[in-house]
């Protein structure tokens, strides 16, 4: 006969769909929480196990010291006990003792507290097993009830968990009511402290993708496979299929015998509109099957330099409402299944464009050419403004005249994409090979600019741009909407930017091996002159000039660059008196140098990354020599101030002989 603690357990595992595994670990925890409030032991730091076996007996292990007399019975377990379960064991080991007491001797607080964990470690687990459930399930679709709409909100109930739909993932031509079962596409799954956040979508590009693969085996076995979807949700699909296998037609494997296949899909859409159409590694063709139904005439495609690629497609008069479509539908969809912008004309609006374009280059050779063509053109084109009735061979005629001047401009312009990319390739060598390697998020630049630079991902690539056609990046970002500075912002980065192999070639080189020294030139000093402005003012030394001898007679001398003449303030000079007529010291008051006005500091600011530069200027050094006469040498020499911290004398001699 089964115990109570086994059906109680089995019941769990039932009920809360979990393992073995989770529900004892959530037990064993229970237990070990029992103990610590039963014990009174609050501290973390002393170990405690327990272990529940299949039968329901629970076991619970503290860990302790090993002693020879016990103080504490909590902390504390004698050697001999102790060896029962480590015989290995000395004194002053800690080691796992069991304890006796058993769930049945708790108190009703610590019942109280083995219930609120064990739930608390159920809900957890049945959480993280929802959550591993259905995040295996995230891309596919499922089943559900709806709940309840609040708020524009649907609440889907999908058996164990709950799933919300919000407005922008519901389809605008469907209504739900309460009990309503419908299927979904788990487009999000995330964590939260309430289980799983499951976010589905009815109007999701990928439903109608697994919806194919459940409807049509060729898809599902890998002998059709879907290249792109367009969806606008509710009104109308677009398909490109294409056949990985020979001799199977992927539209028909799509649609089905009599539609039997792609029905079932428009009917679980509420009659949404699918075009499914055969994917052509072509882009003129593929885009002329993807405007379908409407008939195409000619399509021309021009793939800029930068990676913006047009196509230009002409129908005739009357399937170019069909080929735009209501509001444009068609040819929206056609520009995303495709990834080409597409520009649809009528065959008489590009006649007439061409028309008027014949006297500029490249069309003006047509006059020479095409003279004939052109007449028989211009005389359409008058029956049609005079609203008489133009015969299907007349638009013919009218076909075959846009096509040739198309051709003519797309030779014209694959020449310039072939002289721009020629000049980029010039400049490439220029740039650093290791911004080629940098992507442009290092550069920190605004998000719409980033936009708008599109396909040129590499720091590499735009300095490329910006040295070889920096007009044409400006124009670039215009289009784009960057914003008026957007092209500063661009040089700034690039200023900014640091390459770490510019900086490995701008290290110092090695030291290499010193060449002989050779004599240094002898110095002479050329005798001071002493200038003065008026009687009662100061004579001043004028800064001495070094002449430059040459230790060698057949080596020439250096030549000494003249500084540029500074600012005299005494204008007037004259030259020392004689000794014998100087009957009193002479003395020379200090005088100072030019002192230059201590510069308010610069701050030069960067608008786009609001760094800021100052700089300083230095304050001129005072000038502290003077001129002394000694009566002692019977000479005027020259004498410096000392500092006000040295002890010794106030003056420093110099050697007369050296410097006069």
């Amino acid at each position: 006969m089964k115990s109570d603690f086994t059906l109680a357990f089995n019941e769990i595992l039932e009920t809360r769909a979990l393992s073995k595994e989770v529900v004892l670990e959530a037990l064993e925890q229970a237990l070990v929480s029992a103990y610590r409030r039963d014990a009174n032991i609050g501290s973390n730091q002393q170990k405690i196990q327990a272990q529940i076996d299949l039968t329901g007996h629970p076991q619970i292990f503290v860990e302790k010291e090993v002693v020879s007399s016990i103080v504490d019975n909590r902390t504390e377990v004698l050697i001999d006990e102790a060896r029962k379960q480590n015989p290995d064991c000395e004194l002053g080991d800690m080691v796992m003792a069991p304890v006796m007491p058993t769930s049945a001797s708790f108190g009703r607080i610590a019942a109280q507290t083995a219930k609120q964990v064990i739930l608390q470690r159920i809900r957890e687990a049945e959480r993280d097993a929802l959550y591993d459930e259905f995040i295996d399930r995230q891309g596919d679709l499922v089943t559900g009830t709806v709940q309840s709409t609040a708020h524009g909100v649907v609440t889907l109930s999908l058996g164990r968990a709950e799933a919300i739909m919000p407005k922008q993932h519901q389809m605008p031509n469907e209504r739900y009511k309460a009990h309503d079962k419908i299927r979904a596409f788990v487009a999000e799954v995330n964590k939260s402290t309430r289980g799983p956040q499951i976010i589905v979508s009815r109007a999701h590009k990928d439903m109608l993708r697994r919806l194919l693969e459940y409807e049509v085996p060729e898809i599902y076995n890998g002998q059709v496979e879907i290249k792109n979807i367009a969806r606008e949700a509710g009104y109308r699909s677009k398909v490109a299929v294409a056949a990985l296998q020979e001799g199977i037609d992927p539209v028909g494997a799509c649609v089905g015998m009599r539609g039997m296949r792609i029905q079932n899909i428009i009917k679980e859409l509420h009659d949404e509109k699918i075009d499914v159409i055969e994917w052509d590694p072509d882009p003129a063709r593929f885009i002329s099957k993807a405007l379908s139904p409407a008939r195409v005439s000619g399509v021309y495609l021009h793939e800029d330099i930068d990676h913006v690629r047009t196509a230009l497609v002409v129908v005739p008069e009357d399937n170019l409402s069909l080929a735009i479509g209501r509001e444009g539908q068609n040819a929206r969809l056609a520009a995303k299944l495709t990834g080409w912008r597409i520009d649809i004309k009528s065959v008489t609006e590009a006649a007439i464009e061409n028309i008027a374009a014949l006297s500029n280059p490249p069309l003006n050779v047509m006059k020479i050419k095409n003279r004939e063509l052109v007449t028989e053109v211009e005389r359409i084109l008058e029956k049609k403004r005079t609203n008489r009735p133009v015969n299907p061979e007349e638009y013919t005629t009218l076909t075959t005249f846009v096509n040739v001047a198309q051709r003519l401009v797309l030779d014209q312009r694959d020449g310039i994409k072939r002289e721009r990319q020629s000049l980029l390739d010039s400049v490439r060598p220029l740039v650093p090979a290791e911004a080629f390697n940098m992507p442009i998020a290092v550069l920190e630049l605004a998000d719409d600019i980033v936009k708008a630079l599109g396909k040129i991902e590499t720091v590499g690539e735009l300095m490329v741009r910006v040295l070889a056609d920096e007009q044409g990046l400006a124009r670039m970002l215009v289009a784009n909407k960057a914003g008026d500075d957007a092209m500063e912002a661009i040089q700034y980065a690039l200023d900014d930017l640091v390459i770490p192999e510019i900086l490995q070639a701008q290290e110092i080189p090695a030291p290499v091996e010193e060449a002989p020294v050779t004599p240094a030139p002898v110095v002479e000093k050329a005798a001071p002159v002493v200038e003065v402005q008026s009687e009662g003012t100061q004579p001043i030394v004028e800064e001495e000039e070094d002449i430059l001898r040459p230790a060698f007679p057949d080596i020439p001398a250096p030549v000494v660059e003249e500084s540029q003449p500074r600012e005299k303030r005494r204008t007037d000079k004259i030259a020392l008196p004689e000794v014998e007529e100087i009957k009193a010291v002479v003395v020379a008051a200090d005088w100072e140098e030019p002192e230059e006005e201590e510069g308010a500091d610069e701050r030069l600011s960067d608008k786009r990354s609001g760094r800021k530069k100052k700089t300083k200027v230095k304050k001129a050094k005072q000038s502290r020599v003077q001129l002394v006469f000694d009566e002692d040498m019977g000479e005027v020499v020259a004498k410096r101030r000392r500092k006000g911290n040295r002890d010794r004398g106030e003056f420093d001699e110099f050697d007369t002989d050296e410097e006069f």
